[in-house]
């Protein structure tokens, strides 16, 4: 039985809305007017009992505000009420409204010397009590409005046992304008701006700057390691549909997702995929990592999933004693091969797969399905069996067609 869209998405409220003028029109609206359709005017207060005349226009406020909060509880103008800290930073509030939001400027924000923002202070305010958090990255191309992180922090929203995992998320923005909305998205947000790089476009799949995005990350898990922190690292194009700790091995220190599982967790020969990936921090996964970024001399013009098949060969690995496991795609899934029993899917990544406009097709039905999915009373969630109606845009076929017109592409510079 294929999965149909029952219900629409969410629409996003206007950007009137939580201006101050329209909102002081609403509450106008809201408040006593007319005689004749059953509320007190103003003109008419003088006839009221003083202690009637508070409580009717306390009660048009408070359904004001009611009604405010629950349209905004999924868009911007509230998301900052989230934010972990006692008092938010004062650049999130207007001084003329409260429901209007002021983005911080250049000067507002020094990355390096702003103490609320450093690296240490953000993991420790979102870290599990083992010292766990999920990290994810993100540039400007992927944070504007109803794009990709809209969509990842939905998923967890909408799976099964993943909200509470919110409070454990670091969202790390690779320039000034992610940092921007992630601070209105998000209580955990870290500025990791990489001075004389550029990584706020969208970055395609082997370009140049893809190619130094990725690096950056890896050095960047790295450090993360050597604080003391364990990790999830996800992409942003991940759906997070269950918790995941459960399939983790417990004995494991470096595990990740695959292309494609051959059925065996200790295969070597298993595809990875560098997107998602559960690392413990010890001396073995540090030293892993530190090889991991350097192997990328040995192997120039290569990404790091690709340096990875390389070294996962490599007899040091075996003498750092780096325990790896591989992922099962039957819970950590993907376009490249797809879980499927949406009874036991985790995640489900939209790899394979070339292009920004295409992702947000694909991922946009994805998320519909599961939102129909979970619909379903228990009975039928088990008794039927569900398919996911993705890829679409995302085809295989399209994928390997761009990656062979860019290897060609490759090989007529190299000529």
């Amino acid at each position: 039985m294929r999965l149909t869209h029952r219900r629409p998405l969410p629409l996003p409220l206007p950007p009137s809305l939580c201006s101050s003028s329209s909102s002081a029109a609403m509450l106008r609206s809201l408040s006593p007017s007319s005689a004749s359709s059953g509320v007190i005017s103003d003109s008419s207060a003088s006839d009221m009992p003083e202690t009637t005349l508070k409580l009717r226009r306390s009660l048009a406020l408070f359904v004001f505000f009611a009604a405010l909060f629950f349209v905004c509880n999924s868009v911007d103008c509230f998301r900052f009420l989230l934010y972990s800290s006692s008092s938010p930073p004062s650049f999130l509030l207007s001084s003329s409204s409260f429901l209007s939001i002021v983005y911080p400027t250049d000067e507002e924000i020094s990355f390096q010397d702003n103490e609320e923002y450093s690296l240490e202070r953000v993991l420790k305010n979102a870290a599990t009590e083992d010292k766990t958090v999920i990290i994810t990255t993100l540039n400007e191309a992927w944070a504007s409005p109803n794009s990709i992180i809209d969509l990842f922090l939905e998923s967890f929203r909408l799976g099964h046992r993943t909200r509470r995992l919110l409070n454990h998320l670091v969202i790390v923005a690779l320039d000034v304008k992610a940092f921007r909305r992630c601070l209105v998205l998000h209580p955990h947000c870290y500025a990791l701006v990489t001075e004389g790089i550029d990584f706020s476009k969208e970055a395609y799949f082997m370009t140049p700057d893809y190619l130094k995005m990725m690096w950056r990350r890896i050095d960047f898990l790295r450090s993360v390691l050597e604080m003391g922190y364990n990790f999830v690292f996800t992409d942003a194009d991940i759906m997070w549909f269950r918790d995941p700790f459960a399939r983790f091995s417990p004995d494991a220190d470096f595990q990740i997702a695959c292309d494609h599982f051959s059925g065996d967790p200790f295969d070597i020969d298993n595809r990875p995929n560098g997107g998602f990936n559960y690392i413990k921090s010890n001396n073995r996964s540090i030293e892993f990592y530190k090889f991991w970024y350097s192997s990328q001399e040995k192997y120039p013009g290569y990404h790091d999933q690709d340096v990875l098949n390389f070294i996962k060969h490599n007899p040091y690995v075996s003498e750092i004693g780096l325990k790896m496991r591989f992922l099962d795609t039957a819970y950590f899934g993907g376009f490249c091969e797809p879980s499927k029993d949406l009874n036991q899917v985790c995640t489900m990544h939209a790899n394979c797969c070339y292009g920004m406009n295409s992702k947000l097709h694909d991922l946009k039905i994805m998320l519909q399905d599961w939102r129909l999915f979970m619909s379903l009373p228990p009975s039928l969630k088990k008794s039927q069996a569900y398919s996911w109606r993705v890829p679409k845009n995302c085809s295989l076929s399209s994928f390997h067609l761009v990656n062979t017109n860019q290897e060609s592409t490759e090989q007529e510079n190299e000529s």
